[in-house]
């Protein structure tokens, strides 16, 4: 075979490849998509999960299913998706938490932030609360802060898990304000909200979807929450800034990340459903009884945002000196 011939066989493979990588892309999605979350049921991943895949099965035409798969601090869901056939068929619930704690926290991380994924779409955007039980003597964040201080140690905070943000966040706090609380890890918000709820544990930095009902109901006293808004479903709960601590503030966002490799039809497709879906009015009104915030960015916005948060949590979580160990 002369080079000539080898140079058009080459060309040929490449261009069948191509337009077969096409006219799969034109026909997606021709089966069930699914959407593996890296927590269990409850809490801020899983109920951003479940708002966007009702809508997304309307708008691609598609069943689209949510896959729990929690352990191994969010590692078994995000290996598991970045040796998914890069295809458009499984995809992650990404949480900040994971994607920009995880690399910090862990020195053989088994995925790479960004060289693993494809951004897709930024989901949601949650504050946090600042909550504590009842039984603890104070009535707005200054006061807490001041009894804290005065009871050094006495206090026990709970977290998600070690490494997670509500982990993160509180050692932040205890930084900014001095304060020394003992840390107690759970395996996700819901038993860690029971142990707030029974007393066992004083104080709880989450989501609004964990703590929010209890907020409402006087089970538990939200002191403050830590974005730039006041939450509409704790009208009453003033924003940190409000309480006197304009310095510590805290989101956590979910977003839609797919296999990297994923034909960038198939991205493009993904991210105008979302983006269709998060736009429908019910899905809304869902999202703010859950106490989400709805928040699209396509993925180069998303893509700013992952490379801009990276160096901000590494340095924040060498600072705490938080370890998985």
């Amino acid at each position: 075979m002369t080079r000539l011939h080898k140079v058009c066989k080459l060309f040929a493979t490449l261009v069948f490849a191509a337009t077969a990588q096409l006219a799969g892309a034109q026909a997606f999605p021709d089966r069930p998509i699914t959407l593996v979350v890296p927590n269990p049921p409850g809490g801020l991943v899983d109920t951003s999960a479940r708002l966007l895949s009702e809508p997304l099965t309307r708008v691609i035409g598609q069943p689209v299913i949510v896959d729990n798969k929690p352990g191994a601090s969010g590692n078994t869901a995000y290996q598991y998706v970045a040796k998914a056939r890069p295809d458009g068929y499984t995809l992650l619930i990404s949480y900040s938490g994971y994607h920009v704690g995880n690399p910090a926290l862990m020195d053989k991380l088994p995925w790479d932030p960004i060289k693993d994924f494809s951004p897709v779409a930024l989901l949601t955007v949650s504050t946090n609360v600042i909550a504590v039980h009842p039984s603890v003597p104070v009535n707005n964040l200054k006061e807490f802060i001041a009894y804290a201080k005065a009871n050094p140690g006495k206090l026990n905070y709970a977290s998600q898990g070690n490494g997670s943000v509500s982990h993160i966040g509180t050692e932040i706090f205890k930084q900014t304000t001095g304060v020394d609380m003992v840390h107690v890890p759970y395996k996700g918000s819901g038993p860690a909200v029971q142990d707030v709820l029974a007393g066992q544990v004083q104080v709880f930095i989450s989501t609004p979807p964990s703590l929010m009902q209890h907020v409402q109901s006087g089970k538990l006293k939200g002191l403050a929450v830590t974005g730039k808004n006041r939450h509409p479903g704790m009208p009453n709960v003033p924003t940190t800034a409000e309480a006197g601590l304009p310095s510590f503030q805290l989101e956590s966002w979910v977003a839609l990340y797919a296999p990297t490799a994923t034909p960038k039809p198939v991205i493009t497709k993904l991210t105008d459903s979302v983006k269709q879906s998060l736009a429908l009015p019910e899905i809304k009104e869902r999202a703010d009884a859950a106490g989400v915030e709805l928040r699209y960015y396509n993925p180069a916005q998303m893509d700013a945002l992952l490379k801009k948060e990276l160096p901000y949590w590494h340095k924040a979580i060498k600072a705490a000196n938080i370890t998985l160990d």
